[in-house]
């Protein structure tokens, strides 16, 4: 298990690339101009030898000079309990607990419904009908864009239409192995119907013809209707992940 979650970490951080990145002492540290924590956090991935004070004081004056809050981000297969504590001691709280979901592909079969399209989209096609969808801002669209043109593996940029009509939009990206699923939502006037199975189903069945094995997604450990979704689909916990935040 942790010889998978840990390529599944990494895999994952290319699939969401930071605009700017330092590796310091084990620790990765992603910038991106604020947009998204998970682009814009450290991420202590590998064993260190400085002690966490020291680490911690150095990571909060080079975001401080970046103009961006220190927002660490740590999972349960790495050796974080001291810098939790630590972190927990200065002050900075714990949100966003998140889950790591895995599915095994291999002896899957899956379908999108008959009338309903999978369209594979240009990034500016696609980041267009996801910021629609999403009420992005014009900026957050912008920096959105930067991080998708920065993905260095095979992309599926996908959209579910209906007669025309986009009901759902998600991105699938591979990397050997394994595909992640990012982005993955659902026009607000056509929840409920089953159009993100069918989206899910669209991008697994792309990924299996390129030669993926393994499927993950990251899911809000509060978002019960996705998990419950996910979990009907298969996919199981495989870690989970949460943010320090300064207050």
């Amino acid at each position: 298990m942790m010889s998978t979650a840990r390529h599944i970490e990494e895999a994952s951080l290319n699939a969401w690339p930071a605009l700017q990145q330092l590796i310091y002492d084990g620790w990765i540290l992603r910038f991106a101009q604020g947009y998204t924590k998970r682009a814009n956090s450290i991420n202590p991935l590998y064993p260190s030898g400085l002690d966490i004070e020291t680490k911690v004081a150095a990571c909060e004056r080079v975001y401080g000079k970046m103009g961006l809050p220190a927002i660490f981000r740590l999972t349960s297969i790495g050796e974080v309990d001291e810098l939790d504590a630590y972190l927990e001691s200065r002050g900075y709280r714990r949100i966003d607990q998140t889950r790591v979901m895995l599915l095994n592909m291999e002896a899957g079969q899956f379908h999108v419904e008959s009338g309903l399209e999978l369209a594979g989209e240009t990034p500016e096609v696609w980041l267009g009908r996801f910021g629609a969808m999403h009420q992005s801002t014009p900026e957050q669209q912008t920096l959105h864009g930067d991080i998708l043109r920065g993905i260095l593996n095979a992309c599926l940029f996908a959209t579910l239409l209906k007669g025309g009509r986009p009901l759902a939009s998600g991105l699938g990206v591979q990397e050997g192995a394994y595909v992640g699923l990012f982005d993955l939502i659902t026009s607000p006037d056509a929840r409920r119907s089953g159009y993100g199975t069918n989206l899910l189903n669209g991008i697994l069945r792309w990924a299996q013809s390129q030669g993926a094995s393994q499927a993950y997604l990251q899911v809000m450990e509060n978002n019960h209707p996705a998990r419950g979704m996910y979990e009907k689909e298969g996919f199981k916990d495989l870690y989970h992940y949460w943010y320090r935040m300064p207050e």
